[in-house]
């Protein structure tokens, strides 16, 4: 019994680049988060608050795109709009 192949599975999920996206922007702010660690350097208010905003706004945007991705993948499917009164009675 062999599997079909890759091709043979249709067409690519829509969600796939923004999901990998979106974790990569997490990753990356996650990164700056924790190697420039603002929080242990005495430094420039300006330059802290930089890295504050930069590392919090790439992680934000992350999790929206994955959010999205999310409600995407596993939110219901679109019913087509019944007429007005028709299954009630």
């Amino acid at each position: 019994m062999s599997r079909p192949s890759y091709e043979d599975h249709g067409a690519a999920d829509p969600t796939a680049v923004p999901a990998a996206l979106g974790l990569g922007l997490l990753s990356v702010g996650g990164w700056l988060l924790t190697t420039t660690r603002p929080w242990h350097k005495p430094g420039n208010p300006l330059t802290l608050g930089l890295g504050w905003t930069v590392s919090g706004a790439l992680l934000l945007s992350g999790l929206v795109l994955l959010a999205r991705c999310v409600r995407t993948v596993h939110g219901t499917p679109d019913a087509p709009d019944a007429p007005e009164g028709a299954g009630n009675g």
